[in-house]
């Protein structure tokens, strides 16, 4: 990961989070609804998305529906 991304995978990890609570949902819910580990939902939203080799668009996509949010909230400063 380049250096100067640190912070962007950061502020996704608390989007995520965010949204996730938001809906009323636990990490162990949210993994089951994407199909992946409670770790990996961890990772993300404990600011090391950089760590989670995986997270592809793909991914990006399923959480965002499962969060019934546009995958632009995402993003957005």
């Amino acid at each position: 990961m380049k250096e100067g991304y640190r912070e962007r995978f950061r502020v996704l990890g608390l989007k995520i989070a965010y949204y996730r609570k938001l809906r009323g949902l636990t990490q162990e819910q949210l993994a089951e609804a994407i199909g992946r580990s409670v770790s990996f939902v961890s990772q993300i939203e404990a600011n090391n998305a950089a760590c989670v080799k995986g997270v592809s668009l793909d991914t990006l996509f399923i959480i965002s529906d499962k969060l019934s949010i546009p995958v632009s909230k995402l993003f957005e400063e």
